[in-house]
């Protein structure tokens, strides 16, 4: 049982026979059987080295190929073999050619590209989630913007928003008297903007979260000095970097968003 394994072959990324095959093992406690996906089988000799690894380790192979003649040779080859094949696309096809009375393209990869834009969408958003409050700061060399900014000045909620325009996004929290990551200075800046906003707005806001913090959180986190002298260190930093800077104070997230990338554009042009 150890040596088992179940082979994903596709001629996309193979995420949709990923997502059947562990679906159906989440049935089986304490059961751990690696599932390994081979994407982009476009040839019989690709097809024969996922049938060969399963035929050695007694695997079982779930396919989603669209081209017919991939999924008739899979078929031949595995019942000679002995190896337990799983057609998940093919029935499929078959019923709904005689349903439309049309035959299929049987071109793999067609329903991520028809999706791209939501594909998209999903990418940036968990790339928001990962990289945000400083995670991941060896990663900002990727990321279509970086924020960066004092607690409390909209970094996170604005992030979520230009991931879901489609727009890899990180953001960095700026923290008075620690130095930035190393790496927000070694990228391009021009992707940098700082988010700034008005003494008495950030005091409010501060005061308002204050209270989530418990009863360990220090009465410095609102007070207007200490802020004061925590948007001048972000200033400090806005200019080291030579970053550009996005004033928040009082408006929509969505206005917000169209200056940061408005600014990225002027930029970057």
């Amino acid at each position: 049982m150890s040596d088992t394994r179940i082979y994903i072959v596709s001629g996309g990324v193979g995420a949709s026979g990923e997502q059947i095959a562990r679906t159906a093992l989440a049935q089986f406690q304490d059961v751990d059987v690696p599932v390994v996906v081979a994407p982009l089988v476009r040839s019989s000799e690709a097809l024969r080295a996922v049938l060969d690894k399963a035929a050695a380790t007694g695997g079982m192979i779930i396919h989603t190929l669209v081209n017919e003649d991939l999924r008739n040779q899979l078929t031949a080859a595995a019942q000679v073999t002995g190896v337990v094949e799983i057609d998940v696309l093919g029935p499929v096809l078959d019923d709904l050619s005689k349903m439309l009375g049309r035959q299929p393209v049987g071109t793999p990869g067609l329903y991520r590209k028809l999706r791209e834009d939501y594909f998209r969408r999903v990418e940036t958003i968990e790339f928001a989630v990962g990289h945000d409050d400083g995670r991941k700061t060896d990663e900002l060399r990727v990321a279509d913007i970086v924020l960066i900014g004092v607690s409390r000045a909209g970094k996170t909620p604005l992030s979520m928003y230009l991931a879901m325009r489609g727009y890899k996004t990180a953001n960095v929290p700026l923290v008075n008297g620690i130095e930035p990551p190393a790496e927000l200075y070694e990228i391009d800046r021009r992707r940098v903007v700082g988010l700034t906003l008005e003494t008495e707005r950030l005091v409010a806001y501060r005061r308002q979260r204050q209270p989530h913090l418990g009863a360990s959180a220090s009465t410095v986190y609102s007070d207007p000095r200490e802020i004061l002298s925590d948007l001048e260190f972000a200033r400090r930093v806005f200019r080291r970097g030579r970053f550009g800077v996005v004033d928040v104070t009082s408006k929509p997230i969505e206005e917000s968003a169209n200056e940061v990338v408005a600014l990225i554009t002027r930029r970057t042009e």
